[in-house]
């Protein structure tokens, strides 16, 4: 007997006919002799239309407030979810992420959860119960709700699955996997079979939205087997383990696409010690999550510095930027919403020379201009403008071997 995580996202449970058929497949994992415990999200767009309301309600939103309202939304789906299976005559038992355990730090909208208590889930799975465990949400460590922002349902069913030994975690999605690029982008994307945790890693951070990147930083710390496969057509998908690439692997496994950042330029910062510190100090007090950061050089004592941030943070950026460039006597402050973000990830790159260089004439045979470049072992990223996203994300994953030879036919629904 194994125990499986089994976690479903938005799409997956949008509706009464799509619940009851993800009840139908936790039923049948169930009656193979195997304890399961469920992470739904909320369904469909719930999410989306509660923080919509939220907004047509008030210019003012607490955090501690959103979080009370926005957790409702897996509440309602872990319900539900029980109800379906009480029809097909499963015993199951629904639960709050307070009532599994789940403890998170005190920062309302994007926690991180500090522990899985997990004594409740225990004592069900033992009495032969399904477990569903309402995703995105725990509780403070000042007794608080709080949520745990976008793909925090990823990272409790890992979470779990790792707090409770699960032999597998399997994330249902509206993709049949992980893969090569997105192929709403790419059309000649192709599937993976297998990815290791750190290219999963470098995929999340690229801006990959296929796993959360906590929840792929969890299953690697503590070597929990990932299966994301569609909700949809139940076919293998493809599976993170700490497995490593063998001799016959691609150098690249994928081409990770991200318009969800904005770049942010200090104009003619005074060049001298502590100013990058007085700078991204105060962005980090706020949360504001600082990507990839370019200085120039120097010229006459002055030099320019780019970073780039979630656009969703722009808001809180800009304050805090243009306050510290008034106090450094920076000469102004640019923004710029219209890039994209395009990576190289491939552990076959830590033992192949000239990546970096390929990538570079590609972009420049397209006359594509690059802004930015970041790097790590496995990993290449450019800046570019956003109107070169496609023909960059195209040509690059055509150069690197990776076009499948057919487009990819299977539905492609809306992510949440």
């Amino acid at each position: 007997m194994a125990l499986i995580v089994q976690k479903y996202g938005g799409t997956s449970v949008a509706d009464p006919e799509r619940m009851r058929a993800v009840a139908e497949n936790i039923a049948f994992t169930k009656r193979r002799g195997d304890d399961v415990i469920v992470v739904p999200s909320a369904m469909g767009k719930s999410t989306d239309n509660l923080i919509k309301l939220a907004n047509e309600v008030s210019t003012k939103q607490p955090g501690r407030e959103m979080d009370m309202l926005i957790t409702t939304g897996e509440r309602i789906s872990m319900s539900l979810l029980c109800m379906a299976l009480a029809d097909l005559g499963i015993d199951a038992k629904s639960f709050t992420g307070s009532q599994a355990g789940i403890i998170t730090d005190t920062v309302h909208t994007k926690a991180k959860i500090l522990e899985v208590k997990g004594d409740r889930v225990r004592e069900a799975l033992a009495e032969g119960k399904v477990c569903v465990v309402a995703g995105f949400q725990g509780i403070s460590t000042e007794k608080e709700i709080t949520s745990l922002g976008r793909g925090g349902s990823d990272t409790t069913a890992v979470a779990l699955a790792a707090a409770l030994g699960a032999d597998a975690c399997e994330i249902y999605t509206d993709v049949t996997g992980v893969f090569t690029a997105d192929p709403r982008i790419v059309p000649q994307a192709r599937k993976l079979l297998h990815v290791n945790f750190d290219e999963m890693l470098e995929m999340a951070g690229a801006g990959s939205k296929v796993l959360a990147l906590r929840s792929v930083e969890f299953a690697r710390n503590h070597n929990v087997p990932v299966h994301v496969r569609s909700a949809f057509t139940w076919e293998p998908g493809t599976w993170v383990t700490s497995q490593e690439p063998n001799m016959e692997d691609p150098i690249i496994s994928g081409v990770v696409t991200d318009t969800s950042e904005a770049k942010v330029t200090v104009v003619a910062v005074p060049d001298r010690p502590g100013i990058s510190a007085k700078l991204f100090e105060p962005l980090a007090a706020a949360n504001v999550n600082v990507d990839m950061i370019v200085q120039n050089t120097s010229h006459d004592g002055t030099t320019d510095i780019s970073f780039t941030i979630p656009k969703a943070d722009v808001a809180t950026a800009q304050a805090i930027v243009e306050r510290i460039a008034n106090e450094v006597q920076a000469r102004g402050v640019e923004h710029d919403d219209g890039i994209a973000k395009i990576s190289l990830v491939g552990a076959g790159m830590k033992t192949s020379p000239g990546i970096a260089a390929k990538m570079f004439r590609v972009l420049a045979d397209e006359n594509i201009n690059i802004q930015m470049i970041s790097t790590s072992t496995i990993r290449i990223s450019v800046v570019t403008a956003a109107a070169d996203l496609e023909v960059a994300a195209r040509s690059l994953h055509t150069a690197f071997g990776l076009d499948s030879g057919q487009a990819y036919s299977a539905p492609l629904p809306e992510r949440k």
